[in-house]
């Protein structure tokens, strides 16, 4: 089977549910170069990923040779997602696909994705219809077959037969398509916007009329991929502009945290409007040895107090009570629960484990203060944690009285995947903040360059650190921070990065 599948306008939130099932089962995927990247890490690592190009100006496999490839994979007998950018059948050759696969004899589908046509208006502002302004929409090439004779594209009728005219791929054309328009009747008024990598950070409007369109998106310098809207729904674009305005938007932000752990951060920061780079510097992995672990959790009953310092933590651990057939009803009805953070608080409460103590600062220092009242004398505390961590807590716990094991029930092990093409990107100046999480982040960070050149690119751009211990370790290999979460949690990094940046000029 192959599925003609459409990858949506390039924002990769906007990919259909159907479609993300059948690149999870896929035996291969065969993508165009506006097919968001990023969808093909949902197919299976084994799958085979061709691609086919298709970017103006360079060589590129012909359609021809791409219908051929269609029809050759499905006589393998292969689960094909063929992905293409936007919708497979509005001005994405969807059908000289399925016409060639038809003739072979070869079953295929076809699932519908959002056009950039009606995608890329909306991002920036225009509804292309409208009640009041417009109730009619023409969706209009602006780059036909080169190898017809003449051209389709009548413009009276496209001038006259629609309130609002989409274009799509005309950009390179503007000067002709405006004066066709012109010719044909439209006003040298009517407004226009050109819209490139709509729906994506990097998205960039240009608006002007008719008469001017073209000089305007030549001094901007647009370039393809970009639509054109024409029409009065244009002059909607100052009212509803909503994508544009975002606080960070044009901004293009590094997170360094492990991928497991990076959604949360990520997804925030593209809410606000930033393009984010994700760089993990860590990776985690369970430990090599889980007897010290195995050992405290038979041990359960006799621990007075659990302290938890991350997430991770937390996760581990619950999953290896699982492999002993436990869960977290094991932990005695009367040891006490300390957790350093919020976030590793929620994840105790989602496991079914209530808290008892989560210190006001989310550092091991405040968790001493908070329990120092109580008597650990001859307690026994169990902290699961990291294999490599601060000692500052479980060194002070044991000058309280407190016997403590710390067996570890996950690694960080030190990624540098990705970093030839961020130092490219750094260097470019194309960065404007790379944030730290933690000081393992940071310490990575250093590894993945070395410290000299490590401190070369960081000098680029802006630093936000989660904390004091973070940025201290940052300042320590010579990094200029330039702002600090007030309170050490992913929400308050946020807001640092916000205040950074959304005031700053761009």
């Amino acid at each position: 089977m192959i599925h003609l599948v459409g990858s949506g306008p390039g924002d990769p939130g906007l990919f259909t549910l159907k479609g993300k099932r059948l690149l999870e089962n896929a035996d291969a995927v065969v993508y165009d170069r506006l097919a968001p990247e990023s969808l093909l890490s949902l197919a299976p690592p084994e799958a085979e990923r061709i691609y086919v190009g298709k970017k103006p100006g360079e060589p590129t496999m012909s359609q021809e040779e791409i219908n051929a490839l269609l029809v050759r994979l499905g006589n393998e007998g292969k689960s094909v997602v063929r992905l293409k950018g936007g919708d497979p059948y509005i001005f994405g050759r969807g059908g000289e696909e399925a016409l060639d696969l038809t003739r072979a004899g070869i079953p295929f589908e076809v699932v519908p994705g959002i056009t950039s046509g009606a995608a890329a208006p909306a991002y920036a502002g225009i509804p292309v219809t409208h009640r009041r302004v417009s109730t009619s929409v023409a969706f209009i090439t602006g780059h036909e077959d080169p190898t017809k004779d003449g051209q389709d594209v009548d413009w009276t009728k496209a001038a006259n037969g629609a309130d609002t005219l989409v274009l799509y791929m005309g950009i390179g054309r503007l000067r002709e398509i405006s004066s066709g328009l012109t010719a044909a009747g439209k006003s040298p008024d009517t407004p226009v916007a050109c819209v490139r990598w709509g729906t994506l950070p990097e998205q960039h409007t240009v608006t002007g009329t008719l008469a001017d369109i073209a000089d305007r998106v030549e001094e901007a310098g647009l370039k393809p991929p970009a639509v054109t809207v024409v029409g009065d729904v244009v002059g909607l674009r100052e009212d509803l502009s909503w994508f544009e305005v975002r606080p960070l938007f044009g901004r293009r932000v590094v997170v360094t945290r492990a991928r497991a752990q990076a959604g949360d951060l990520s997804r925030e920061l593209e809410s606000l409007g930033a393009e984010v780079v994700e760089f993990p510097t860590i990776e985690i992995r369970p430990p090599e040895d889980f007897k010290p672990l195995d050992k405290a959790i038979r041990e359960l009953d006799g621990y007075g107090w659990l302290v938890f310092t991350s997430v991770n933590g937390v996760e581990a651990f619950v999953e290896r009570l699982g492999e002993h057939g436990l869960d977290l009803r094991a932990v005695p009805r009367a040891a006490k629960i300390a957790a350093i953070g919020p976030a590793t608080a929620e994840s105790l409460k989602q496991s079914g484990l209530g808290v008892d103590v989560i210190p006001s600062e989310y550092r091991a220092e405040a968790l001493l203060e908070e329990i120092g009242g109580e008597s650990l004398v001859g307690e026994r505390v169990l902290i699961p944690r990291a294999k490599v961590a601060r000692e500052i807590l479980p060194e002070k716990l044991r000058e309280a009285g407190a016997e403590v094991d710390v067996p570890p029930v996950y690694e960080s092990v030190a990624s540098d995947a990705g970093a030839g093409s961020l130092a490219a990107r750094l260097e470019a100046g194309e960065v404007d903040c790379i944030t730290f999480t933690a000081s393992s982040t940071v310490e990575n960070f250093v590894l993945a360059f070395g410290e000299e050149r490590a401190r070369d690119l960081a000098s680029r751009t802006s630093i936000a650190c989660i904390g004091p211990i973070t940025a201290d370790t940052a300042r320590g290999h010579g990094l200029e921070v330039s702002t600090e979460a007030e309170e050490y949690t992913i929400p308050g990094l946020i807001n640092a990065v916000r205040g950074l940046l959304s005031g700053a000029a761009r």
